[in-house]
């Protein structure tokens, strides 16, 4: 079985009705369709509108589509979900995420809402967006609090902010809250997916951070701009390469568990479980990507 694929998160505000339209055309694993950052606060109502409208009848086919709806303690969060579970939604992203109590809290509005709509109980899937260092500190309560739970994120712009420092093109300020994310999604098992790259006219820059992100053992990046998207997929994507070396291991191991054979070498080094798994997990990977 092939793993869910999300490489690349690409945000589009709810009130642009084009983007509601075409941005599967762009072919991210997931769309963030956004009702808080990206929409003013005159528009949250007519943006909600246009995107449960959206969602009832564009065919975003195989794009994996989720909501970041706005913070519960607003005004405009309690009616976003309602709204939006009415229209048949998926997946939520929840911002600005602390505590396993706001997960909580969200679950159990899905669930009321679930039973009022006739929706099968955990159906709706949540996104934690961690966007403070308390956050951070919380990311695996977080990501263990709700089995709705499939993925945490790390959102900068918030971080650095609360954190008051400024965003570094080394992003060294981000170092450890990134690398803690990334081990906590790990034990709960749930993807973690890196923070934007604002500056759209630095591709360079834009492929460095991916290629950190994916060396820290992040499932995907968010982005910001559909000229990123394909990029995201590139460095994401296992290389012919890594496909090799993971079927020659896999194969090695089958043979040696049938003749009972405990320590195994590929290529010249010891193979072991974890290697194995890696190797399962890079085939799951380029399975789902379509590669092989």
């Amino acid at each position: 079985m092939s793993k869910r694929l999300r490489r690349s998160m690409l945000f589009c505000p709810a009130s642009d009705p084009k983007m509601l339209v075409n941005a599967p055309v762009y072919k991210p694993d997931c769309i963030v369709f956004d009702l808080e950052d990206a929409v003013a606060y005159s528009e949250k109502d007519s943006a909600r509108d246009l995107l449960c409208e959206a969602l009832k009848t564009v065919d975003y086919g195989n794009c994996e589509v989720f909501v970041r709806i706005n913070a519960l303690y607003t005004e405009f969060g309690k009616k976003d979900v309602e709204e939006l579970v009415k229209a048949g939604v998926k997946n939520l992203r929840l911002p600005m995420t602390e505590s396993k109590e706001n997960i909580i809290e969200l679950d159990n509005l899905l669930s009321s809402l679930e039973k009022e709509n006739g929706i099968e109980e955990g159906y709706i899937k949540i996104q934690a967006a961690i966007e403070t260092p308390k956050g951070v500190l919380n990311a695996l309560e977080i990501a263990n609090a709700s089995d709705r739970v499939v993925a945490i994120s790390i959102g900068a712009e918030d971080f650095t902010r609360t954190l008051g420092v400024d965003r570094t093109k080394s992003a060294m300020e981000l170092q450890w809250a990134r690398g803690y994310i990334v081990l906590a999604a790990n034990v709960a098992g749930v993807d973690s997916i890196d923070t934007v790259f604002a500056d759209i006219s630095d591709m360079e820059g834009f492929e460095k951070e991916v290629r950190d992100a994916k060396t820290l053992g992040f499932s995907g990046k968010s982005c910001i701009h559909p000229a990123q998207v394909k990029l995201a997929h590139k460095v994401f994507t296992p290389t012919n390469e890594e496909i090799e070396k993971s079927l020659e291991i896999i194969e090695a191991a089958k043979e040696a568990e049938e003749k009972g054979i405990g320590v195994i070498t590929v290529r010249g080094k010891m193979v072991d479980i974890p290697v194995i798994q890696k190797a399962e997990r890079v085939i799951s990977l380029a399975k789902g990507a379509g590669v092989i």
